[in-house]
């Protein structure tokens, strides 16, 4: 039997009011969700499943939603927001994200992009686009992890910031209300923020308790840029491409499976409260019902808690163990990971 889309919206009796889920107010003045739901399949979810579990999410109370143009899944989506609004949910209740792919940074392609993205979602704005990466490069689909394009470059401040003028022309259109990064390092960040007209108001970065960034991240805070987390349990479904021998699985730490023991939930459960409280927004996927249905839960105050000695004790665990390399984004032989992400401080040319 082939996988239909879903039709029809009904609020769920035990969902969560929606208007009790924390905000947190961004630079700009704008509000968003403290908790999102990613929509990247990962290869291994179809496009029906993943609308589907859009609907199932808004149904229990779900507003934000992480999109990409790169996913592939957008026109699925669009139908499912559209089911969603037609259920009942005002589209000023959603908190709706995109992003421009890399193969999209030139010359009026990152307006025609986010077009396209609005178009293929059936809005009229999105509250929030991203630069998905900070340069032009990009892979295949279902590429290996050994693959290199011919055209990839490094980064070159002056063609980003033609890529994120765009992006500040489209809030002056009324086309976006927030813009930000994704994958930016400090060095990088620096440079934006010293050039730019409108400032990035967030920055989506991997973050989980294996990868905790901790310095970086307290950089964007002082910044008063919001980060976003995504792989916020370790991402157990990404793509083999960003799988190595060396990666650490968070929810098999002792320290997390004792606190996940403790409060009698999966230690997954635990990966999503401790980013809410520590002050990050996690946009964790899933298709599954009892998982979305958890994450959204663990946005709310009063439920669950770890404690300040338990927040103290995973702070200990970092592994500084990043899952997704981006080696597939390098420009030239003989180089490794650590020269898109600019370790030593040092943007690689």
């Amino acid at each position: 039997m082939s996988e239909e889309l879903k039709t029809t919206f009904v609020m769920a009796e035990d969902g969560v009011d929606p208007n009790i889920v924390p905000k947190k107010a961004l630079s700009n003045g704008e509000k968003m969700p403290g908790i999102g739901m990613g929509t990247f399949g990962s290869d291994r979810f179809t496009n029906v499943q993943i609308a589907n579990a859009v609907v199932g999410a808004a149904e229990y109370g779900q507003r934000a939603f992480d999109c990409a143009s790169v996913y592939g899944n957008e026109k699925e989506i669009g139908v499912a927001l559209k089911v969603i609004q037609d259920g009942g949910v005002p589209r000023e209740e959603l908190y709706i994200t995109s992003k421009v792919w890399n193969d999209m940074h030139g010359e009026g392609q990152v307006i025609a992009s986010c077009k396209q993205s609005l178009e293929d979602l059936q809005l009229d704005y999105l509250d929030l686009y991203l630069v998905h990466w900070p340069f032009p490069n990009f892979h295949a689909k279902g590429c290996s992890v050994d693959s290199r394009s011919p055209d990839a470059k490094p980064y070159i401040h002056e063609n980003f910031m033609k890529t994120w003028a765009q992006l500040e022309e489209l809030v002056e259109m009324g086309l976006v209300k927030s813009i930000g990064t994704s994958n930016m390092t400090q060095a990088k960040m620096e440079l934006l923020l010293r050039d730019c007209k409108i400032k990035p108001t967030v920055t989506e970065m991997e973050l989980h308790p294996h990868f905790q960034q901790t310095e970086l991240y307290n950089y964007y805070v002082s910044k008063e840029i919001q980060p976003i987390a995504f792989c916020p349990i370790g991402s157990p479904t990404r793509p083999d491409r960003d799988k190595t021998e060396t990666d650490t699985v968070d929810i098999e730490d002792p320290v997390i499976k004792k606190i996940a023991a403790r409060l009698g939930v999966h230690p997954a459960v635990v990966c999503i409260k401790w980013a809410v409280q520590r002050g990050q927004v996690p946009i964790p996927f899933s298709v599954f019902e009892p998982e979305y249905r958890s994450n959204l839960k663990c946005s709310l105050p009063g439920y669950m808690t770890i404690t300040d000695e338990e927040m103290a004790e995973l702070s200990t665990i970092d592994k500084k163990c990043r899952l997704i390399k981006g080696q597939v984004f390098l420009w030239k032989d003989g180089q490794t990971w650590d020269d898109l992400w600019d370790v030593d401080g040092v943007i690689a040319d």
